[in-house]
């Protein structure tokens, strides 16, 4: 599977998915970590939705109905007008089209793919290769039903704004977009290339990972998120990300109150996930 599709299943806010597989059996991980006065509940996330996958069971219900504040990757998850601008700052280039950037035998892959989902052939021209990469890897998904419209974080915030709960981010959408925007130009191309390669398959595929959230296993989550992801990536994309994650958390339960955290499974898997990163620290998070 391509490391950009697991990276953007479980871990951006930006595209990712959750699967439909055995509803009734559905329970996502859920944490408790306790210090002092505050309790804070993290929540492993993914950021699009089948209409009927189950991400809202029991312990999430109880865990929510206690919070105060909702914390977020991102404050405007349901605010894609905002992101419009960023996306053609950063992921925008119409004096490198994307086709002239990639070998004959990937540009005849790449018309193969835009027809299959309705595209014109020349709709990722204008596209830097990472953002190329993120339509080649969001477009067989939304095929396959997979809704751009509906994620937990969006629900979740939903939820809170009803219920009357502050809202904050650890990130902005902004910073969010650099980590893909920044990365070395052959990478972002080798990205393309891979999407091209498993564009057919990128739905079973996505599946045995979605699977893993659904049923809340987060070593499996872990395996297939490092089985293919090189140390640059990973460093940059996870582990220093948990590390900001973590000392912000920290910060904010210095002060006393129930909080609800919502981030990217993926951040929540393995030896350097969020929680490793509190336990560092002597915070202890409590497998729900």
């Amino acid at each position: 599977m391509s490391r950009l599709h697991r990276f953007a299943a479980v871990l951006f806010t930006a595209a990712a998915v959750a699967l439909n597989v055995g509803a009734a059996h559905a329970e996502p991980a859920l944490w408790k970590v306790t210090h002092g006065q505050t309790t804070a509940y993290l929540y492993g996330s993914v950021h699009l939705l089948k209409p009927d996958a189950v991400w809202d069971t029991p312990k999430v219900e109880a865990a929510l109905s206690k919070a105060k504040e909702l914390w977020l990757e991102i404050k405007d998850v349901d605010d894609p007008a905002a992101m419009r601008p960023l996306v053609a700052k950063l992921g925008l280039d119409s004096s490198h089209p994307l086709s002239s950037q990639l070998e004959p035998a990937y540009q005849e892959k790449l018309k193969k793919a835009l027809k299959s989902v309705g595209y014109s052939e020349t709709a990722l021209e204008p596209m830097r290769p990472w953002l190329a990469a993120l339509t080649l890897n969001l477009a067989p998904l939304q095929r396959g039903g997979y809704d751009p419209e509906a994620g937990v974080d969006r629900l979740l915030k939903a939820a809170a704004k009803a219920k009357g709960l502050a809202i904050d981010a650890f990130e902005t959408s902004e910073a969010q977009l650099h980590y893909l925007a920044d990365l070395p130009q052959e990478l972002q191309l080798e990205m393309v290339r891979e999407a091209l390669d498993e564009f057919d398959t990128a739905i079973d595929e996505l599946n045995r990972l979605e699977g893993a959230w659904e049923r809340g296993d987060v070593k499996e989550i872990d395996r297939l998120m490092r089985s293919d992801m090189p140390p640059v990536l990973y460093k940059r994309l996870i582990k220093q990300r948990n590390v900001r994650f973590a000392k912000a958390l920290i910060a904010r339960m210095q002060k006393p109150g129930v909080i609800f955290v919502a981030v990217g499974a993926g951040h929540l898997a393995g030896p350097d996930s969020v929680q490793a990163e509190l336990a560092r620290e002597g915070y202890v998070a409590v497998r729900q």
